[in-house]
């Protein structure tokens, strides 16, 4: 028994240093094994794998725990960015993205810009020539005959209801006290005048969404086919909507600008900084919102009629209060820091805006050249032979700028600030139309131009020939349904002819609009014969 217990007390002992090996080296067994590789149990430095001096460390190092060995580890630890490399590229085209919105944003700002001063302009210069020739033709007629279906065309029918429009609003705002107005809004308090600019505001929105409608309406019920079957109320009662539409819009711009006013006249200017700062709230309400393209691009047009309108109401600002101390050039200098400071608001807030929309939508920044060319194919196919509207209808439509309000209460305001007395003056103020319609033919010519370029870079020349949509399904003649199909994509398709020389004619931008031709009568098909059964058997 001595023997044998003296024999167990030898094995012990021998396998003791074994076991001791072991544990302290775990992975060499796992290792030779096949089980794990070695390279996957060691740690990850800042330099390579050492493989000697991990294991001479692990031979080193207690066992047990320790704050030592932790703060060392946290101090050696490394890790490597290309494990990752899709996401970080990914990130870093996102800041480039930011980086480019700014550019590319005041790209597509610029020329919607010059686009709603080309439609504001044209109130002002070639409406009233246009109404004059209208009015020449009816006062002519008699003498030189009448020919044809219709007394004027649609689009003069479409001038003069705007002309009529325009001088009816302009004397009845003649009524409307500027100042009296001024006076009562400047006795409110900061915070009531601070919820009264928001409700303005939305008003505004509101008035502009609706508005187009009925002056579309008033166009369409007037110029409409007398062979159709009518289905209004009359060109009367649209007629007086539309006037009473352009007259509570003009007051409600009216009641803007005075609020601004008081604002760039308040001692303090506690109200101007709560109304720029209402920008800055803008962005909260947007930023955080899932946007699509489509949305996005309503909201770039939402933006770029906004600025142009506190642009025009910054101008009627400066010529109430020159007015008002005399047309003293020292005043307009003390005038210009504020100005200043509400440009550069609009500006920052808009890019910042935008920026951050796009960040967290992933929309690249190339969809503002989208857009672009999308204002440029407005311009382009109303200079068409088969346009189907007029231009500035259509940026109305498109943005919401519908100029007539804002062209009324900018005529109110300039006929009460400046005296027009002796011939000089109105030399002065014809010389002045002059350069308005200078102005606005060289800003037409440019940006036909640059709106033809954009249009080639989105290959959208196509479009240019496709014929408008037809009002209606029970209009349309079976040579039609057949020409226009819809195809898979949901848009219709439409057969261009094409000469018989082979070439396609380009898009004639200086004829005037041919008249639709009358359908032809659609003869009625004979049914198929059926087979008899004789005939089947």
């Amino acid at each position: 028994m001595a023997e044998v217990s003296g024999a167990e007390l030898s094995e012990e002992k021998e396998a003791e240093p074994e076991l001791r090996r072991r544990l302290k080296r775990p992975w060499d067994e796992l290792h030779r094994s096949g089980k794990v590789t070695l390279a996957a149990e060691l740690p990850e430095t800042l330099g390579f794998y050492d493989i000697r001096a991990v294991r001479r460390e692990q031979r080193e190092q207690p066992a047990d725990p320790s704050l030592t060995r932790f703060i060392c580890a946290e101090l050696t630890r490394g890790y490597f960015l290309e494990h990752n490399e899709a996401k970080y590229t990914e990130r870093r085209e996102r800041v480039y993205t930011c980086m480019r919105i700014p550019k590319e944003l005041e790209k597509l700002m610029l020329f919607g810009f010059f686009l709603c001063v080309d439609a504001f302009l044209y109130v002002f210069t070639l409406l009233p020539l246009r109404v004059l020739l209208a009015l020449l033709r009816v006062v002519t007629l008699p003498c030189c005959g009448f020919s044809g279906s219709r007394l004027l065309q649609p689009a003069q029918v479409c001038d003069v209801l705007k002309g009529l429009i325009l001088l009816l609003c302009f004397s009845m705002m003649h009524y409307v006290d500027y100042s009296m107005m001024y006076h009562l809004i400047r006795g409110q308090s900061v915070i009531k005048l601070y919820i009264i600019y928001n409700m303005l505001e939305v008003a505004d929105r509101l008035f502009s969404s609706f508005g187009q409608d009925i002056l579309d309406a008033l166009y369409w019920t007037a110029t409409e086919p007398k062979e159709r079957k009518r289905d209004s109320i009359g060109v009367i009662p649209h007629f007086l909507m539309a006037v009473f539409y352009v007259f509570l819009h003009s007051i409600l711009i009216m009641v803007q600008a005075s609020t601004l006013n008081v604002a760039f006249n308040s001692h303090n200017k506690s109200l101007l900084t709560i109304m720029m700062s209402n920008n800055f709230v803008e962005i909260k309400g947007s930023v955080f919102k899932k946007f699509e393209k489509n949305n996005l691009f309503q909201m770039s047009n939402s933006d770029i009629k906004e600025r142009f309108t506190s642009y025009v109401l910054l101008l009627i600002v400066c010529l109430r209060n020159m007015e008002q101390f005399s047309w003293n050039t020292d005043h307009l200098l003390v005038l210009l820091p504020d100005v200043f400071i509400v440009v550069v608001s609009e500006i920052a807030v808009d890019a910042i805006k935008h920026a951050f929309i796009t960040k967290f939508n992933d929309i690249p920044a190339d969809v503002y050249s989208e857009y672009r060319a999308s204002l440029a194919f407005d311009l382009v196919s109303s200079r068409q032979k088969n346009a189907y509207t007029d231009y500035s209808d259509s940026v109305a439509r498109r943005m919401g700028f519908i100029p007539l309000p804002l062209a009324v209460l900018l005529i109110r305001v300039l006929l009460s600030s400046v005296k027009v007395q002796g011939a000089l003056a109105y030399t002065c103020v014809f010389l002045f139309y002059l350069g308005l319609v200078t102005l606005k033919v060289l800003n037409s010519i440019v940006l036909l131009g640059k709106s033809c370029l954009y249009v080639k870079r989105a290959n959208m020349e196509d479009k240019l020939f496709e014929k408008p949509p037809a009002a209606s399904a029970s209009s349309r003649s079976p040579g039609k349904d057949q020409a226009r199909s819809p195809t898979p994509s949901g848009e219709s398709r439409v057969e261009k002819v094409v000469p018989a020389g082979g070439s396609q004619p380009p898009p004639s931008i200086s004829t005037q609009p041919a008249p639709r031709a009358p359908l032809p009568p659609s003869t009625p098909r004979r049914p198929p014969r059926r087979r008899s059964s004789s005939s089947s058997s």
